[in-house]
């Protein structure tokens, strides 16, 4: 029996009270299910007084189908009947957000999308700029919240600094931000100045800031193609930062970010550095991979797989410091920083957008101690717990 119920079951049980009479544009994607696995588009189809008049689709789409980076158009994801799809990831940076002619005849937005609880993750992103391009315009926002599959409780992770906002870093968040979709969302709210704006969340029942995914008894659905499982949420604040490289972060393998190399490291000598450092709650297996697709694909490449021993006391985004410091020493002149263009922007490189400056990738040049970022980081930790109290629903 389910512990918890998301946003879109309590809506369900009110009998959908605040989109009675609307009609309504939906921002959604695959993982927005209720504990039958009905996918929301179904459940609202169903739903007396509701006119379900527009549904906008996400990064990977609407359907889940695209891998990261690949732009998605409306025609491909026009798989919902008669219900006019538009695409929120499309090839412009201005395709990001949902246009005042895609809202016009809307009198409200529906936003229900799973999120992992990093600031990379891309749908939070999206549900700013609709709050931003909705609110404005005197268009209801109505947010379905869901659990954060990392819990609630822990925040980790640099602050990002002027001059390198993008699409994975979209707003001034800590990496691992411990706020649902909901939170995230009043905070935005407040911090953009949109208090004026009809925000309406609705909240879990049951879910407390304790709670892991796996503590939730609700079905996983993936939200993207490369988050299979929440022992991938676990890892990826850390683990996506090798986006930003050359190294292979596992994509094309059946656990992406969990497995992570390249062909020219030696799996056992990166196993027992990473184990050396003894790092809290997680243990380094040496594995050889073949991804099928993206980095590497085709070819054979050593490096580790991260298994998490203890959720409460890892600390991910450490973590993945240290082990691309690892990484970057062992590799030698094989390794480089990805320089083409990351989720529309070209300067700066892809590594200074995840990390939200560049202080981090000119530390780890310099091979200077780790632990001054750590002391860094802990200051800006702690101001963004201050930042984010205001905003939180659960206990």
């Amino acid at each position: 029996m389910n512990s918890v119920k998301t946003g879109l079951e309590v809506l369900a049980a009110r009998e959908f009270a605040p989109l009675r009479g609307l009609r309504i544009g939906l921002v959604t994607h695959p993982a927005a299910v209720d504990s039958q696995l009905r996918h929301i588009v179904e459940v609202l189809a169903a739903a007396p007084g509701v006119e379900l008049a527009a549904i906008f689709g996400p990064e990977h789409g609407l359907l889940g189908q695209a891998q990261d980076l690949i732009s998605v158009t409306a025609g491909e994801s026009q798989k919902a009947g008669a219900v006019r799809v538009h695409s929120l990831y499309g090839t412009t940076v201005e395709s990001l957000r949902p246009t005042p002619g895609q809202l016009e005849g809307l009198d409200a937005l529906v936003i229900d999308m799973q999120d992992v609880g990093s600031r990379y993750y891309t749908f939070q992103a999206t549900m700013r700029f609709c709050l931003e391009a909705a609110l404005p315009l005197g268009r209801r926002v109505v947010v379905l919240d869901r659990p954060n599959p990392l819990g609630g409780e822990a925040v980790e992770g640099p602050a990002m600094q002027e001059g390198f906002a993008s699409f994975v870093g979209a707003h001034d968040i800590a990496t691992r931000h411990g706020l649902t979709m909901g939170e995230l969302a009043m905070l935005y709210q407040h911090e953009l100045g949109l208090e004026d704006g009809d925000l309406q969340v609705v909240p879990c029942e049951g879910w407390k800031r304790h709670q892991y995914f796996a503590d939730t008894g609700l079905p996983w659905v993936l939200p993207s193609p490369n988050m299979p499982t929440p022992d991938t949420a676990l890892v990826y604040p850390g683990q996506c930062l090798l986006e930003g490289t050359n190294l292979s972060e596992g994509r094309g393998t059946t656990r992406p970010f969990e497995i992570c190399g390249a062909p020219w490291l030696e799996a056992g000598k990166l196993a027992r550095r990473m184990n050396g450092e003894k790092l809290p709650g997680v243990t380094f297996r040496p594995v050889w991979f073949r991804p099928t697709f993206q980095k590497f694909a085709g070819q054979d490449c050593g490096g580790i797989q991260m298994h998490v021993t203890d959720r409460a006391c890892f600390r991910p985004v450490r973590t993945s410091l240290a082990l691309l410091a690892a990484m970057r020493e062992m590799s030698g002149d094989k390794f480089a920083w990805r320089t083409e263009t990351y989720e529309f922007v070209r300067h700066p490189i892809a590594i200074d957008l995840l990390f939200g400056s560049d202080r981090e990738r000119t530390h780890l040049e310099a091979k200077r101690p780790l632990t001054e970022l750590h002391d860094a980081w802990q200051k800006e930790e702690s101001g963004f717990l201050q930042r984010r109290h205001t905003a939180l629903l659960y206990d």
